[in-house]
């Protein structure tokens, strides 16, 4: 059971005697090497206290456990080519799938993501002065000119759209990206426009990407993405008409795929998969409809 984690912007009045410490060489997360494969964040009231020089640390909140609050901090390591600690490494954060829980996989998201935004917005961009932390918000302001910049969330929608197929069960439409490895296939997605409702994007995105028209769309979840910083907002969608007709900038195959004959397709950890599960889920079984 995931413990109940408080958003937090103001550190603590007391330093904590040991805190969980999220530390990043630009995209590369300090992880302590374990035996069995998987990694450990690094636990020290500061990251000095491991033998690490950080710049712009950021209090991020506490996980509310048995014992008290277990107090999360982020930060960056001072130069892009410092060494990790012994036993220590730095790793890109996809490459931590599978060897974090979800609970520690979702924080070293929101860390990288508010490191990232402290990193690009020492100054103003509106007049190029240098920008002061706020105390009381998640924000950055320029005492110049007042300008305050917040971290940027950039919504994306993803779909899954099926058709059914004769004589009864149904196929999903799947695509490859031009930039995905040979053989890996997912769900279509694309970034929202300025002005654009979620649900009108997501007709858009599927008629430019494979040129088909969708109906019956529902909301089916989201994830936060940060990689460097969307927001994933899900739909289920059937097929309405048209022919497959590619963007070929962007993909270079689409195709239908029954449930039982998928292609490689994104990690569990992703949402995409998730919407590709529920397909498997409500198709896969004998008699499905």
């Amino acid at each position: 059971m995931q413990r109940p984690f408080v958003a937090r912007v103001a550190p603590p009045a007391a330093p904590a005697e040991s805190a969980r410490w999220f530390i990043f060489r630009e995209f590369a997360l300090l992880v302590h090497e374990q035996d069995d494969g998987r990694a450990a964040l690094p636990y020290a009231p500061s990251p000095e206290a491991l033998g690490v020089t950080a710049v712009h640390p950021q209090y991020l909140g506490y996980l509310e456990t048995e014992t008290g609050p277990l107090h999360c901090y982020a930060a960056e390591v001072a130069g892009e080519h410092d060494a990790p600690p012994e036993g220590m490494a730095f790793h890109n954060l996809r490459a931590l799938f599978g060897r974090f829980d979800d609970e520690t996989l979702g924080l070293a998201g929101r860390a990288m993501q508010i490191v990232g935004w402290n990193r690009t917005h020492q100054f103003c961009g509106r007049c190029g002065r240098p920008t002061v932390r706020q105390s009381h918000e998640r924000a950055r302001r320029c005492p110049h000119c007042g300008l305050t910049s917040y971290p940027r969330i950039a919504p994306a929608v993803i779909v899954s759209v099926e058709r059914r197929v004769p004589g009864g069960g149904a196929e999903l439409l799947l695509a490859h990206n031009r930039r995905h490895p040979a053989g890996f296939y997912s769900v279509l997605a694309g970034f929202v426009e300025p002005g654009e409702t979620l649900e009108a994007c997501v007709q858009r995105e599927v008629c430019e990407e494979v040129g088909i028209t969708i109906h019956k769309l529902r909301y089916f979840g989201s994830q936060p993405w940060p990689f460097p910083h969307s927001l994933m907002i899900a739909f289920t969608a059937e097929y309405a008409g048209g022919e497959i007709t590619l963007e070929e900038a962007e993909l270079d195959h689409a195709a239908w795929f029954p449930p039982h004959a998928l292609p490689q397709v994104p990690p569990p950890v992703s949402i995409a998969r998730r919407l590709i599960d529920a397909f498997v889920a409500r198709h896969a079984a004998p008699g499905a409809s």
